[in-house]
């Protein structure tokens, strides 16, 4: 029962058993053998609000990165494009927060927070605040142009204690920056100690990324 325990809370673990029978199939069609997943698939933990969103933006515009998608809103099975659309519905019929999407802190229109005081949220910025966000990342990703940074986007960025200046690069190579753990060099050197470690690749990201 305890080794149960271990794996059904192991995401590792879920993720070997869903890719398996998916690669299985997939070599099946294609007569051949090999491994099919490439070693793609990898697990870190977010330790704080600067990794948790650079984590999101990163996952949102991947499509836009690939050139599938013109823009966040039009990439198909992303959080960013269902939120747009729950937002689109509750214009003219209001609904609940989604089931499977946390809610952000507060409303940028309203000033309200969007969940309880006690019940978990997504980031503690607006949701609207996110959209500009992303909105213009992928702008840039997308143009191959930098610019300067907005000045709406500039203290959202403050607040998540993130290097303004190397956002874009964070988001462009995020995959390559850190390995098991992503967060703040503060939060980094804890979590190095908490597990026995010597160090975690990410330490210089850390530095370069995030104040």
């Amino acid at each position: 029962m305890t080794l149960w325990r271990e794996r059904l809370a192991d995401l590792s673990w879920f993720m070997r058993c869903l890719n398996e029978p998916i690669a299985r199939q997939a070599n099946k069609e294609d007569e051949c053998t090999g491994r099919f997943w490439e070693g793609r698939f990898k697990s870190q933990a977010l330790l704080d609000d600067a990794a948790l969103i650079s984590c999101m933006a990163y996952v949102d515009l991947n499509p836009v990165r690939a050139a599938i998608a013109q823009t966040p809103e039009d990439s198909e099975f992303t959080s960013f494009a269902a939120r747009v659309e729950i937002q689109k519905k509750s214009v003219s019929k209001p609904e609940p927060q989604s089931q499977w999407l946390l809610p952000f802190a507060e409303s940028k229109k309203t000033g309200k927070p969007q969940a309880t005081q006690n019940a978990h949220v997504c980031l503690p910025i607006s949701q609207e605040e996110y959209f500009e966000l992303v909105d213009w990342t992928g702008r840039c990703i997308r143009d191959g142009k930098r610019g300067a940074i907005p000045a709406h986007i500039r203290p959202i960025l403050q607040r998540l204690k993130i290097k303004q200046d190397n956002w874009i690069d964070g988001i462009q190579h995020y995959g390559n920056h850190f390995y098991k753990v992503v967060g703040i060099m503060r939060h980094l050197l804890e979590e190095t100690e908490r597990q026995g470690r010597k160090w975690f690749k990410g330490q210089s990201a850390a530095r370069l990324l995030y104040q």
